[in-house]
């Protein structure tokens, strides 16, 4: 497969590990962060500049204002045949609205809902893409550096929001799954009866209908904490929880274990809650995301 230029904004923990991965496939990255430490350039203009047209930006920024601002400035910057890239957790609607505002100057737009945290660098990143088949064969040779091995991993979900909605979704699973193993984490620590947590757990790793990633995490956690004692019963929730709960009202869906797990992250904030530990452990184990320590 041709190797490719790219643009890529905000090499933080998610995309400096990808620009490395894309690397290692032989493609070439500038990358740009406010850090100067890790940026390869001194600003969006000097990325734009190094670019040979036409241009492919991934966007790697926080949700909001931040990924706005980014869009805004590369409205001015690029031309018409580029193509901007939003890989980071923006709503789904946000991408309608970037994807007409760039559309209006010729320039290209995909939304990538991108999954795989501080684990991506090793083992891929799962990539579910939004977007105009004819933007989105363009990227074909990143998604394909950046996706795991194998013929999985990478799916083009359909028009322009459908990457961010099926990784919005992908995320309310994730809640309702780690507040299943969270409690009846709890509920085994609760009994007199039951003498080792940890090594139940442990058995479930094999053979289970339970077995996960998630499993196999929540079992590092205990290996380097066996109580999680050290944590505080605390769990933010990122936004995602709360936007796919109001997609199912809007479309009138049932989800009452995805909506109860992220009323549970609500309670956390209340009391120290040990389900909330797990969970806390758990989206450090994955995702790289602060914990509060006692």
């Amino acid at each position: 497969m041709a190797t490719m230029q790219l643009g890529l904004i905000g090499l933080g923990k998610m995309g400096g590990n990808m620009r490395e991965r894309i690397r290692r496939a032989g493609h070439t990255v500038i990358g740009y962060d406010r850090n100067p430490e890790v940026s390869d350039v001194k600003s969006l203009e000097e990325l734009v500049q190094r670019l040979d047209a036409p241009r492919t930006v991934w966007v790697m920024v926080p949700a909001g204002t931040a990924t706005q601002g980014v869009v805004d400035e590369l409205g001015d910057l690029l031309s018409e045949g580029d193509t901007v890239v939003d890989g980071g957790n923006s709503r789904w609607t946000d991408d309608e609205k970037h994807a007409a505002q760039l559309g209006i100057k010729g320039i290209g737009f995909v939304d990538a809902g991108v999954s795989g945290g501080v684990w991506g660098l090793q083992n891929g990143y799962a990539l579910m893409v939004g977007g105009d088949k004819e933007h989105v064969e363009r990227l074909q040779p990143i998604f394909e550096a950046l996706k795991p091995e194998g013929p999985y991993g990478y799916v083009h979900a359909g028009r322009v929001g459908a990457g961010h909605f099926s990784k919005m979704v992908h995320n309310g699973i994730e809640y309702a799954m780690m507040q299943a193993y969270a409690e009846g984490w709890e509920l085994l620590e609760k009994v007199n009866s039951v003498t080792d947590v940890r090594e139940v757990f442990r058995s479930w790793q094999e053979g289970t209908v339970i077995r996960s990633w998630l499993l196999d995490l929540a079992v590092n956690a205990l290996d380097e904490d066996e109580h999680l004692q050290k944590l505080k019963g605390f769990a933010q929730d990122s936004g995602e929880g709360r936007w796919t709960v109001e997609a199912a009202i809007d479309n009138a869906v049932p989800l009452p274990a995805i909506t109860a797990s992220l009323f549970a992250r609500f309670a956390s904030r209340q009391d120290d809650s040990p389900q909330m530990k797990m969970i806390a452990a758990l989206r450090n184990q994955f995702g790289g995301h602060a914990v509060e320590s006692k």
